[in-house]
Order: C-alpha cells, then sequence, then structure tokens
C-alpha cells in the first residue's frame, strides 16, 4: 500500500512537472504562429493593400454612383488616381533608358545575341498564337451576329472614330519611329502620317483632288525608338571596354536610383487603384445597355483573354522550364492589380520590374533587358483584341471572311500589335489598320470604344503576363547556359591534371620536363649528359 501511495505520489509530481513544462511550450507554439502570422502579412501587406484597393475601388464607386455627381466633381473624385498614373509615366524614360543600357552592357555580345533571338521568337510566336485564339474563338461564338440594339442611342462615341489610314503608310511609320530624328523630342512625340488634300488641274482643265501623306508629330513617348537606341547604345559601350566603364556604372546607378523610386511609388497604388476604379465606375453611362448590346463580343474577348492567360501561356511556361507557372505568377498579383487598374502595360512596367526581381528572383540582367523591350513590343492581350474586333465588325456588317482575309488579319494584327501604344485604348487605333486591310468599314469602331474601357483591363494584364513569362523563360534558360559552362569548365581542369600526372604525356613541353627530371637524378650521369 505505501509502495502504491508513492507511485501515485510519483505520477501526481510528474504529471505536475509536465504540466508547467507544456505551459511555456504552448506559449512558445502561440508566439511562433503569431511570429510566423506577422512576417507573412510583412511580407505580403503590398499585395493584400493593393487587392483592397481594387475591393474598395468597386464599393467605393458604386456608392458614389447613386449621388449623380457631374463631370466636374468626377474629376475631382479621379484626382488621386491621375497623380499614380503621372508618377508611374514620370520614371517610365529613365527606367526604360538606363535599364536597356545597363542590361545590354552586362551582356556579352554572344549572349545578347542568344537571348535575343529567344525573345523575338517567343513574342512572336505567342502574339500569333494569340490572334489564331481570338479568330477561332470570334467565328464559335459569333459576337457580331444578332446584336439588334447597337442602334440604340448612347452606344456609340460620335467623333471618336479615327481618320482612315493606309496600311502602307501605318507600317513605313512603324520603321520611321525606330529612327528617331531628335533624341529629345522622341522623349514626348511620336511620329505618324497625315493627309491633306491637293487641289489639281489636269491637262484636259478637268479639277481634281488629290489625298496627299504628309508627316506630323503628335504628342507620346516614342518608346520604339528608345528601345532601339538604348540597347545599341549598350553594345556599343560594351565595345568600347575600359573607356566606357565610367558611362556603364553611371547608368547603373541610375537604374538602382530609379527603382528606388518605384519602390516608394509603390506604396501610393492602393490608393490611386482605388479612386481610378472608383471614378471609372462612376463615369459608366448605360452598363445594362451596354452589357446586352454587347455582351457576346466582351465576354468572347474576356474569354479570350482567360484561357490565353490561364492556360496557353503557362503551359509554354511549364514546357520551356518543368516548373509550376502559377506559383511564379503568385508573385506578381501587385503589377497584374496595376495593370488592371491603370490599363498601361509602360505605367506597369515599374511594379513588374520591381516584384519579379524580389518575389521571382529574376536575373537583373534579364529583367532589365526583356521587360521594357516586351513592354513596347509584345502585345498578346491587344492582338486578341483586335482579331476578335475585326471578325465582330465583320459580322455586324454580314461579311463573310474567306482564308485570304484571315490570314490578312493574324498577320496584320500581330505585325500592329508590336506599334500599338502601351498606354489606355492603345490597341484602338490599330484595329483601323486591320479593318482597311480586309476591306471593311471603320464606321462601327465607335462601339469598340465604348466597351474598350472593360476590355482593355483584362488586356493589359495578359500584356504584361506574356512578358513576365517570357522574362522567367529566358532567366530559366541563362541559368542551364551558365551551368552547362561551368560544368565544362570542370571536366576540362580535371583532364588537364589527369593528364599532367599520366606516364605517356603526348605534349613535347611536359615530356622534356619530364626527362629532364628524371635526367637530373645522380644514379645516371650519362642521361643527364645527353639530355644537356
Amino acid at each position: 500500500a505505501t509502495g502504491s501511495m508513492e507511485a501515485a505520489a510519483g505520477e501526481k509530481a510528474g504529471g505536475g512537472r509536465n504540466g508547467h513544462a507544456e505551459g511555456p511550450a504552448a506559449e512558445r507554439g502561440g508566439g511562433g504562429r503569431l511570429k510566423g502570422c506577422q512576417g507573412f502579412l510583412r511580407r505580403n501587406a503590398l499585395v493584400l493593400l493593393t487587392v483592397s484597393g481594387v475591393v474598395a475601388g468597386v464599393a467605393l464607386g458604386a456608392a458614389v454612383r447613386g449621388a449623380e455627381l457631374g463631370p466636374a466633381q468626377v474629376v475631382y473624385l479621379a484626382f488621386p488616381g491621375e497623380l499614380l498614373l503621372r508618377m508611374l509615366r514620370m520614371v517610365i524614360l529613365p527606367l526604360v533608358v538606363c535599364s536597356l543600357v545597363s542590361g545590354a552592357a552586362s551582356l556579352d555580345t554572344r549572349s545578347l545575341g542568344r537571348l535575343g533571338g529567344i525573345a523575338v521568337a517567343y513574342f512572336l510566336g505567342t502574339t500569333l498564337l494569340a490572334s489564331g485564339l481570338a479568330v477561332a474563338l470570334g467565328f464559335i461564338v459569333r459576337p457580331g451576329s444578332g446584336a439588334s440594339a447597337l442602334n440604340a442611342p448612347g452606344l456609340g462615341l460620335p467623333g471618336a472614330v479615327p481618320t482612315r489610314k493606309e496600311t502602307v503608310d501605318s507600317f513605313l511609320d512603324l520603321v520611321r519611329n525606330l529612327f528617331p530624328s531628335n533624341l529629345i523630342a522622341a522623349a514626348f512625340q511620336t511620329y505618324t502620317t497625315d493627309y491633306k488634300m491637293l487641289l489639281r488641274n489636269t491637262t484636259s482643265g478637268n479639277a481634281t483632288w488629290e489625298r496627299v501623306p504628309v508627316g506630323t508629330q503628335i504628342e507620346g513617348m516614342n518608346i520604339l525608338g528608345l528601345v532601339l537606341f538604348a540597347l545599341v547604345l549598350g553594345v556599343a559601350l560594351k565595345k568600347l571596354g575600359q573607356e566606357g566603364e565610367d558611362l556603364i556604372r553611371f547608368f547603373n546607378s541610375f537604374n538602382e536610383a530609379t527603382m528606388v523610386l518605384v519602390s516608394w511609388i509603390m506604396w501610393y497604388v492602393p490608393i490611386g487603384i482605388m479612386f481610378l476604379v472608383g471614378s471609372k465606375i462612376v463615369e459608366m453611362e448605360d452598363i445594362v445597355l451596354l452589357v446586352t448590346s454587347l455582351g457576346k463580343y466582351i465576354f468572347a474577348s474576356i474569354l479570350g483573354h482567360f484561357i490565353h492567360g490561364g492556360i496557353i501561356l503557362p503551359l509554354i511556361y511549364f514546357a520551356a522550364t518543368r516548373q509550376n507557372p502559377y506559383r511564379f505568377l503568385l508573385g506578381l498579383i501587385t503589377p497584374f492589380a496595376t495593370a488592371f487598374a491603370t490599363c498601361s502595360s509602360s505605367a506597369t512596367l515599374p511594379s513588374m520590374i520591381k516584384c519579379i526581381e524580389e518575389n521571382n528572383g529574376v536575373d537583373k540582367r534579364i529583367s532589365r533587358f526583356i521587360l521594357p523591350i516586351g513592354a513596347t513590343v509584345n502585345m498578346d492581350g491587344a492582338a486578341i483584341f483586335q482579331c476578335m474586333a475585326a471578325v465582330f465588325i465583320a459580322q455586324l456588317n454580314n461579311v463573310d471572311l474567306n482564308p485570304g482575309q484571315i490570314f490578312t488579319i493574324l498577320v496584320t494584327a500581330t505585325a500592329s500589335s508590336v506599334g500599338a501604344a502601351g498606354v489606355p485604348a492603345g490597341g484602338v487605333l490599330t484595329i483601323a489598320i486591320i479593318l482597311e486591310a480586309i476591306g471593311l468599314p471603320t464606321n462601327d469602331l465607335s462601339l469598340i470604344l465604348a466597351v474598350d474601357w472593360i476590355v482593355d483591363r483584362t488586356t493589359t494584364v495578359v500584356n504584361v503576363e506574356g512578358d513576365a513569362l517570357g522574362a522567367g523563360i529566358l532567366n530559366y534558360l541563362n541559368e542551364k547556359a551558365n551551368k552547362e559552362k561551368e560544368q565544362e569548365l570542370k571536366e576540362v581542369n580535371v583532364e588537364a591534371v589527369a593528364n599532367s600526372k599520366s606516364e605517356g604525356e603526348t605534349s613535347p613541353l611536359v615530356t622534356h620536363k619530364n626527362q629532364v627530371s628524371n635526367a637530373s637524378s645522380p644514379a645516371d650521369p650519362e642521361s643527364k649528359e645527353s639530355v644537356l
């Protein structure tokens, strides 16, 4: 009995000790979970704030919409969002020029040519795939058939249709903008062809009007010319060697300072996005009429963006890298939200460079080389939008597209998306080129402009997603090539060491050295004399 009482007392004491020991452990476990939550919130604060800004913007727009604000009040409501756009556009010029110069100068000429070739093939391939997908969806969904309420008042935007422009002049303007005559003017002006009518008297005495192309400068950054100049300048500085190192260091420092500015601007993004989205919802006039009349067109365009951005592009990334593409895209929620709110690939570029380097670990030389080029020439979402608009207008006018016209749409959309401005509604002007190429009227473009503010958001998200996945693929291929080079160097070193220790050495220099060392031994003086 005494033994059992002692055992029970011991168990009680042990239980007490265990209970005392479990208390601090439980406290430590709770504290660890709390610290983990705090660390997660600290790491993803910007993403959470940006998504909250979009949601708050929708709520703000829905709440203020009933107040029936006038145009002046809507402008005041959009003022914080306007500040965000102005700040992002402010850093585009130094970011594009400095990042491309430093990126081109940091890569050797062989790597630059290889990566550039892969990038061009990727951009052209994905844009052609996007164009083909849009045309196929257009024939399946048939967005232009049965659109009866399109002539209702308030749908079109009167006076918003661009002037008719020849297809040849559009492509010539693209080449002219690649070589700007004035670099300073290229920072804020773009060359475009306009037309004027000249009265000419013929020999028979009849007067005829002739449409003559005239070159003009319009407001807007000539990003194509700046990109080409920065790339060539970076290669030239690399060729200079030591003489160009000071200027390369200057552009590198300028680039890093610009990225610091971008990191500061990023904390204002949630506030700006909230007011941008809210003011756009307040501006909507009759959303019900738009959706009922152009709902099939809106649905077909957004479905094309979803299939291309959610399935085709991730599959291409997976096929090239054998890595999870959705984990890669998860680190880019902030630039995607910025693209959705601003509808501008160029304005999204600063946040995209920052997030793809910090969250996804892409090499700075790759991201700052490929992302500015991609923001200029890679427009997958715009190609879908333009091809869908062309098929929609053809069906609206009861025109059956033949295989030649379909091929013209694919080629023209792929080529004209390169010259599409990375600004809101930049792709609408290039639709006129496609319509002219296949002989369709441009009068119905006002309908496209009426819903452009909806479709342009998913268009921009797909554009920047294509750039980001392209940078991820190039980064993977570059790392793989570097590892192969290192492995080859190791194998060469191992072979050299093994050969130097082998008896049957074939190199005459090593043979003579071995003979001298063997002959110099005192045991064989005759051999020493003969060698000497």
